[in-house]
């Protein structure tokens, strides 16, 4: 028997996606495609519901952060081309020549693996070679790259079918470290071309950089927070039409009478000036609601906002709702994403968080279900 869910879930638009993934498509270069990145089980969102509209959207490259992602959307029939961000540790080799992934590749170390492993199974794999233009974190440096070309041109197991790198700050359209990392990647494209590889995809720019920078040499694109309705960063509220993809709903689940000086929740952080109406609803942070949201959270109830009283808790949150005319049990209080003509967004979270929307929306916990609302 199936029994109904406690009411806390997280509704998915479907149509907010397509109109994100409208807006990337708005500033690419004429025949750049995008190449949607869809780790970390889309950002929260799901990865195979995902990757599966994105495919009805006409998108048809896709990009994981591991093998286990990779094979979740191998597994689900999603048979597109996949590229594996997070590289091919050792005794996974195997893995990617049979589901015909495509890792990252970002040392020779893992380039003689890989080739060894497809020259012993008698095929060629397809890698993406990531040159480091300035991110500092991974990938051939300039003089690794230089040294490494001709030793990778013997390599008969492998096709460099893709170049790329990472930008660092292109969501600071002040700094000029944006415009050294473009000029680093030229320097290093050119030193691969010369050395007689001719990477047929080519890709630097995320969310931000497609956003504020223009990479005309690219065939590609990398957008991430971008299509699930984040903004890469400040600087560009006033340029990006955004909606919001995810939505947090819990339904009230108590209604408590608390006189005059009542504490409530741990530590009794907040306690009652006047008599008051709490709804307590059945979220909490091991769903992601942060507990730093304690006494300065926000819901949505019956077109107003609502404040979090004391603190957050495991599986419940407690709001006040004495201003509200009618609640009930069983109302629906938005958390996180849109109603009644308001909004909370994973950007206004980071804000009072002190972190970035990327991680508001993966923290989103996996006992919360997803609802995904088709077009």
């Amino acid at each position: 028997m199936i029994y109904p869910s406690r009411p806390t879930w997280t509704e998915i638009d479907l149509s907010a996606l397509r109109h994100n993934l409208q807006q990337v498509l708005s500033l690419c270069s004429f025949g750049e495609r995008v190449l949607a990145v869809v780790k970390a089980d889309a950002y929260g969102h799901g990865a195979v519901p995902v990757t599966r509209a994105l495919q009805s959207f006409d998108i048809h490259d896709f990009a994981v952060a591991t093998l286990e992602e990779a094979l979740e959307l191998r597994h689900a029939g999603i048979a597109d081309n996949l590229l594996v961000l997070g590289s091919c540790y050792p005794g996974q080799e195997g893995a990617f020549l049979q589901y015909n992934l495509m890792p990252t590749l970002l040392d020779m170390e893992t380039a003689l693996r890989l080739n060894a492993e497809a020259v012993r199974q008698q095929q060629q794999l397809k890698v993406h070679l990531k040159v480091d233009s300035g991110m500092g974190r991974v990938g051939f440096l300039p003089l690794q790259l230089q040294e490494s070309l001709s030793q990778l041109r013997q390599l008969n197991g492998l096709v460099i079918e893709g170049f790329m790198s990472h930008l660092a700050c292109a969501d600071d359209l002040n700094s000029t470290v944006t415009t050294d990392q473009q000029t680093q990647f030229r320097m290093m494209l050119q030193m691969v071309r010369e050395a007689g590889i001719e990477p047929r995809e080519i890709h630097l720019n995320n969310s931000a950089g497609l956003s504020g920078w223009k990479s005309p040499e690219c065939t590609l694109s990398r957008p991430g927070i971008m299509l699930y309705g984040g903004l890469p960063g400040p600087d560009f509220s006033a340029k990006l039409d955004l909606q919001p993809v995810m939505h947090l709903r819990s339904c009230i689940a108590q209604l408590r009478q608390l006189p005059a000086g009542s504490g409530v929740s741990y530590g009794h952080c907040y306690q009652a000036q006047n008599d008051m109406q709490v709804a307590v609803l059945p979220i909490g942070y091991a769903d992601g609601y942060n507990r730093l949201f304690s006494n300065c959270g926000q819901g949505i109830l019956r077109g107003q906002k609502i404040p979090v009283v004391g603190r957050v808790c495991m599986d419940w949150i407690m709001l006040d709702v004495s201003q509200i005319s009618g609640v009930a049990v069983g109302d629906c209080v938005t958390l996180l994403g849109s109603a009644d003509g308001l909004s909370i967004t994973g950007d206004m979270w980071a804000e009072q968080l002190d972190t970035i929307s990327y991680e508001v929306f993966c923290r989103i916990g996996n006992r919360v279900p997803r609802r995904y609302q088709h077009e």
